[in-house]
């Protein structure tokens, strides 16, 4: 028996079949100078042998000869299509000139059956797994198939095999990798999986979703269809890596096709997006882009002009520290292209007025000015200057580089403003009357207003997360009917300061009216909203009254809820509020988390 140890796998003789696990062979062939190779693999059984993703009429010729060096072609009882594209499947005909058996079946799924049927097979029925409760027996096992949805193809479809633990993974863990080794040796592999997944898979959701449906089997070994085997040792990484990375690479493309120089700009994107959710200081941010900006281009600082109002301008620049100043007057150039619309911005370059705004700054020093226009209304509310170290050239790379880095540079700007515009409306507060006079909390007008805005900013960018915390008062009817409703509004009082004092400067707490308050969390605090909850409700219960409630003990109930992407702000707070409703019901006093999807 040829032995299938991770270091015999390594050197073993890709011309001959090669045994990766208990009854397990690789039986798929080495294609020179391709970096798009292909895995057939077998599962010996007997005359219940089991041909996983057959391959192509290039390679089939050395499959069979390989298969042949197991057991005869006749065993193969069942022949598995993860999916229906030709490097897997136009080999189908070829084996069905070939079958002899009345019993042999092709597995697969019923939408591949929708587009393998057009082979026009005459011998190989189907055999749907959908169909079969997702299983099938063998003489000693029974392997699992795991449904994969658009990963890459609708009805796409990944193998188990309880017994060895192997993973037969189909497209997925699959990589492009210039030099064959049929294993992969340590972590750098991901490399080789990271522009496959990224232009191959259509979203982060849908590889996200097939990997937690995979992540329920003990895998011990991936067997893909491309690329290379992963071994025990490198499963966890893999899995884990590639819940990083975004997919589609495709939709940031502009006629480039380039696949390395797609994964870069969208390295560079998801490099940027990552800035914004950790970070909150601006300069924190600019310090951060700037770096990432010098991947692309030969960039020495960054600096930002954006719109306060029809009168006001917002300058952000390393001299005065990012910290802004407000500007009634503003530059030539960025007064130019302030208000500008999508059309108007693309006349004046297709007039060749600018190339991209190229141009040089007081000192001669080169800079590249890029309008960033706010989706809801259009038009370019704010200008990014790059000032550059070295002239560069006007040209589709740097189209391109400029159009897609301009929705994240919008996005940290725009949320600087703000930020900014909720300071300013802060000392502008009891003028507007927008704090509650009994508590000092925010009014429902003002949180319908701002949590709106910070909704909007999470459904352009996703990583900016909301969420909610709903707070009622237990038993608080029964304060105002034993001690009067004066020594009510010392209760609301107190509760309130309570929450002031615990909420951090991004969050917005606001009473809903009554008893009945609402926190509005931000950004990277959102994922410790449910922790945060729980202090606050510790702490109100370890108030303490003078008088008349000098033996009364206070608690709050907290429904806690983390908006979903394009949830209505009335239906983030309604889910908030039915976790209340289950704290209460659960005894008070406590904590709920309101489920995802919950109405």
């Amino acid at each position: 028996m040829t032995p299938y140890t991770i270091n015999d796998l390594e050197h073993a003789d890709t011309g001959h079949a090669i045994q990766v696990a208990d009854r397990v062979w690789w039986v798929g062939h080495q294609q020179e100078n391709d970096i798009f190779q292909c895995h057939v693999y077998l599962i010996e059984q007997g005359d219940q042998s089991v041909l996983f993703d057959p391959g192509s009429v290039l390679t089939f010729r050395y499959t069979l000869r390989k298969i042949e060096e197991i057991i005869p072609f006749t065993h193969i009882r069942y022949f598995v299509c993860h999916h229906q594209d030709p490097d897997i499947t136009s080999a189908l005909p070829l084996i069905d000139q070939l079958i002899s058996r009345d019993d042999a079946v092709l597995v697969t799924h019923w939408r591949t059956q929708m587009l393998v049927k057009h082979y026009g097979l005459q011998k190989l029925p189907f055999w749907l797994v959908e169909e079969h409760g997702w299983k099938l027996a063998l003489e000693d096992r029974q392997v699992d198939f795991i449904f994969t949805p658009y990963a890459h193809f609708p009805g796409a479809i990944c193998t188990f095999d309880p017994v060895t633990r192997v993973l037969f993974s189909s497209d997925l863990f699959g990589g492009l990798t210039p030099e064959f080794s049929l294993v992969a040796r340590d972590e750098s592999y991901f490399e080789a999986l990271r522009p496959f997944h990224e232009h191959y898979m259509p979203s982060r959701d849908i590889l996200g979703y097939a990997l937690r449906a995979i992540e329920r089997y003990p895998v011990r070994l991936i067997a893909p269809q491309h690329g290379s085997i992963i071994p025990e040792r490198l499963v966890r990484f893999m899995m884990d890596q590639l819940k990083t990375l975004e997919c589609g690479l495709y939709l940031i493309a502009r006629g480039d096709t380039d696949i390395q120089k797609l994964s870069q700009l969208n390295q560079t994107l998801r490099d940027i997006m990552h800035t914004m959710l950790i970070y909150r200081d601006f300069r924190d941010i600019v310090k951060n882009l700037l770096e990432i900006t010098q991947r692309l281009l030969p960039a020495i600082s960054l600096e930002f002009y954006a719109r306060l109002d029809d009168q006001r301008v917002l300058h952000l620049s390393p001299e005065s520290r990012y910290r802004g100043v407000e500007e009634a007057v503003r530059p030539p150039s960025v007064a130019r292209i302030l208000d500008l619309d999508h059309k108007q911005w693309e006349e004046l370059n297709t007039a060749n007025v600018v190339e991209f705004m190229l141009a040089s700054d007081d000192d001669d020093t080169p800079i590249l000015m890029v309008p960033l226009f706010s989706p809801a209304r259009g038009t370019a509310q704010a200008v990014a200057i790059i000032h550059l170290a070295e002239r560069v050239v006007a040209n589709d790379d740097l189209r391109q580089i400029i159009e897609q880095m301009s929705v994240p540079l919008q996005v940290a700007v725009e949320r600087e403003v703000i930020y900014r515009q909720l300071d300013m409306e802060r000392q502008q507060i009891y003028e507007r009357s927008i704090r509650d006079p009994l508590t000092g909390l925010f009014t429902r007008i003002y949180m319908q207003e701002v949590v709106q805005r910070l909704c909007d900013i999470q459904d352009r960018s996703p990583g900016n997360q909301v969420a909610v915390l709903m707070l009622d008062i237990d038993h608080f009817k029964s304060v105002n009917d034993t001690y009067g409703h004066n020594q009510g509004d010392v209760v609301l009082r107190q509760v309130a300061g309570t929450i002031l004092e615990t909420v951090r400067s991004s969050d917005i707490p606001v009473r809903l009216g009554g008893e009945e308050f609402a926190i509005f969390v931000v950004g990277e605090s959102v994922v410790s909203a449910a922790p945060f909850a729980e202090r606050l409700r510790m702490e109100i219960a370890a108030l303490r009254f003078e008088g008349p409630l000098a033996d009364r003990t206070v608690t709050v109930s907290i429904g806690v809820a983390i908006r979903q992407a394009q949830e209505a702000l009335l239906d983030l707070i309604q889910r908030a509020d039915t976790a209340l409703y289950d704290a209460k019901h659960g005894g008070r006093n406590r904590v709920c988390m309101a489920l995802e999807g919950e109405v």
